[in-house]
């Protein structure tokens, strides 16, 4: 049994046993209601009926809500910071990244390819190819024309799109070249996570340090649960404010990591396992945050359930439920519960001589 299935078995034991002390406490459980005694005349008290239907055992885990990537923005130029964003700032195709001098714009572009020359007139290459991309994404060359020229190729087109791009970032001698060290090219916006350059400070070694703009969820997940996820799976996510939002596994790593958390403790194999979030917007501007996932590691169609609040753990050992009849008559049936628990919905699977439709006792709300 692996230690995802054990913790589920021991929630339906603590969940079962707990909702029976609360009902004990609060008289739900008449003395006269006793296991043993037969059929009971007293009126039943809350009632929840015994369904057959499918049901999933759900686990949560740790994890941590933050965005994805990782993309260090360095300053390679002359020149003085003159302009920066601010933290947590979104910038994307075609907007500056910060400014020198006298307002100079350092632009973002997408691309796999770093800048690493000055592209004017006549220069061909992977870079001019991603730049003409770039133009006709932002609306400032024409793709056909470019096509016509060559992608690859730094035509009279691209020099009229990067004018145009100029213009848009505030340039008042647009020059249609795109000197070195005038844009960056990374593979997608980026969000600000730190601003590590100074107003009035050189533009050379790091300024920003960004990751994408997207939300993503990491789970350190023991490595003996591996084959309990896989990539596809929907799970669903509790944020730090209590509320919930669907989520799909995105990656289950295969590198595993072995640690230790303070002295003489065992260590932990961990394997790094990401959520999507259905709808990012859900996760609003959090980062670095805890969360719990809820993740489905077990399935069994067609089984009969009820509520664990209808479970009453006997001293004995072993566990029943009370059972509503004809003029609310009432007596005890012994159940084997497990090993499904939904934790979601408060039931749990169980086997014993209880049939579907029938009402069971469950601890009053």
């Amino acid at each position: 049994m692996n230690s995802i299935h054990a913790m589920a078995l021991g929630i339906v034991a603590v969940l079962a046993a707990g909702a029976a002390a609360a009902a004990w406490g609060t008289g739900v459980f008449s003395p006269a209601a006793t296991p043993g005694t037969g059929e009971q005349e007293a009126p039943a008290p809350a009632t929840a009926t015994a369904t057959r239907q499918d049901i999933a055992a759900v686990t949560p885990v740790s994890a941590t809500l933050g965005y994805a990537g990782s993309y260090p923005v360095l300053g390679q130029g002359g020149g003085t910071l003159t302009w920066l964003p601010s933290l947590g700032q979104v910038i994307r195709q075609g907007q500056a990244l910060y400014k020198t001098d006298n307002g100079t714009p350092v632009v973002l572009l997408y691309g796999s390819v770093p800048d690493w020359r000055a592209l004017g007139e006549g220069v061909t290459g992977h870079d001019v190819s991603q730049l003409n991309h770039d133009l006709v994404a932002l609306g400032d060359a024409d793709s056909a024309d470019v096509a016509a020229l060559g992608w690859d190729y730094f035509s009279w087109e691209t020099q009229v799109g990067v004018e145009k791009l100029q213009s848009h970032l505030g340039v008042s001698s647009p020059s249609g070249s795109m000197p070195l060290r005038s844009v960056v090219f990374e593979p997608e916006a980026i969000r600000v996570s730190q601003v590590t350059g100074s107003l009035g400070g050189p533009a050379s070694g790091p300024v920003l340090a960004a990751t994408s703009d997207r939300h993503v969820v990491t789970i350190p997940l023991d490595a003996s649960n591996q084959s309990e996820v896989r990539a596809g799976d929907n799970v669903t996510v509790t944020l730090p404010d209590g509320t919930t939002t669907p989520g799909v596994i995105s990656s289950v790593g295969t590198v595993a990591t072995t640690s230790t958390s303070g002295s003489g403790q065992n260590p932990t194999t961990t394997i790094p396992v990401t959520v999507t979030l259905v709808r990012p917007s859900a996760a609003g501007t959090l980062d670095q945050s805890p969360v719990t996932v809820n993740i489905t590691t077990a399935t069994a169609r067609n089984v009969l359930v009820v509520p664990v609040t209808a479970l009453l753990a006997q001293t004995s050992g072993g566990y029943e439920v009370e059972v509503v009849g004809p003029a609310n008559s009432r007596r005890w049936v012994p159940v084997t519960p497990g090993p499904i628990f939904d934790d979601a919905d408060g039931l749990v699977e169980v086997a014993g001589a209880v049939t579907p439709g029938q009402r069971v006792v469950v601890a009053a709300s």
